[in-house]
């Protein structure tokens, strides 16, 4: 099953089953993190807590889409309340992507790499025998509900980023129950977007890099997915393609597993605060970057995986800081 959430041609907030061209709106609920609470309350599966919702309204999805209705698949009322975070090295494809980043530009090359020995440390213990404990990846902090934007909209890079470029990732999508547990609805295609020249300069700068607005859905995908998915990302310039790339995700092509990256995310205390939501990237294979492709204000990103129905597309735009200044009090 898949779930939209996306606003009616009044204004008002829906959710929805995706089933074909069509959207058949639920009842009772306004948002996914009300579905998901419901759901848990009940003692239902969010699938078959979606099917008892089911009502007999439609809404022609294409439509959703062409008038920019469609919203992120799952928020909260209060973005406070959203954490936005990630890991990386997590994929068989993405050391050497990550390497050549990570190596010093303006000197000799170092042999090895930090990076190099995160992607080790995965593959050697990253898919831990049930029951047991594996190797932590990379694990970083994005922001909270205000850094998401709605597919079809434009990501804002901020006036002093050095560049905005994709990431094709899974994005892992958690509500805390009332008794303090993880609750995974799904997953949606995540554009985790980046500053890389800036994460080149030096990796101690990948913190500072991270803080930018990103983008999944717009669809939710309930359950697991398939352990290996086929990607496309494509970068459009003035409607014209500059660059396409084919990407593998899912576990198969994990040095990490799923479970693995949930339980070093969510062995924090902090983050187990009923009723919160967590959207967590899990990493990318590959990125335009790497190519030495370098995006400008209008270009358009489209990453694709059919098994998540419509793909994501967002463009970029430039964002003016807000920042003016400390006062002292």
């Amino acid at each position: 099953m898949r779930l939209i959430q996306f606003a009616d041609r009044e204004g008002a907030r829906r959710v929805g089953i995706v089933n074909g061209t069509n959207i058949q709106t639920l009842s009772q609920v306004a948002t996914m993190r009300e579905l998901a609470l419901l759901a848990m309350r009940s003692g239902n599966g969010l699938e078959r807590q979606a099917q008892l919702l089911n009502g007999n309204r439609q809404e022609d999805y294409a439509a959703i889409l062409k008038e920019q209705r469609i919203l992120a698949p799952l928020d909260h009322e209060d973005p406070a309340h959203c954490l936005v975070s990630g890991a990386g090295v997590t994929h068989l494809g993405s050391a050497s992507t990550r390497d050549k980043m990570h190596r010093k530009v303006n000197s000799e090359e170092m042999a090895r790499t930090d990076t190099m020995y995160m992607f080790e440390w995965g593959l050697e213990g990253g898919r831990p025998d049930a029951g047991k404990i594996g190797v932590q990846s990379e694990w970083f902090y994005k922001g909270d509900g205000d850094i998401v934007v709605a597919p079809g909209q434009p990501v804002p890079s901020p006036d002093f980023a050095l560049d905005a470029g994709e990431e094709p990732e899974l994005v892992g999508l958690y509500v805390i129950d009332d008794e303090g547990c993880p609750q995974r609805l799904g997953f949606a295609i995540g554009n985790e977007f980046s500053d890389h020249v800036m994460e080149r300069r030096n990796y101690l700068y990948q913190a500072h890099s991270k803080l930018r607005h990103c983008s999944f859905g717009p669809e939710l995908l309930v359950g697991t997915p398939p352990s290996h998915l086929v990607g496309m990302t494509r970068i459009r310039r003035n409607g014209r393609v500059i660059w396409e790339q084919e990407f593998l995700t899912g576990q198969d092509n994990m040095c990490h597993d799923i479970r693995n990256l949930e339980y070093h995310h969510f062995k924090y205390n902090q983050f187990l605060r009923a009723g919160d939501v967590h959207v967590y990237y899990m990493g990318a294979a590959n990125l335009s970057f790497a190519s030495g492709v370098r995006t400008q204000t209008g270009d358009s990103f489209e990453i694709s995986i059919p098994d998540f129905g419509e793909p994501l597309v967002n463009g970029i735009e430039k964002a003016e800081t807000k920042f003016g200044g400390v006062k002292t009090l």
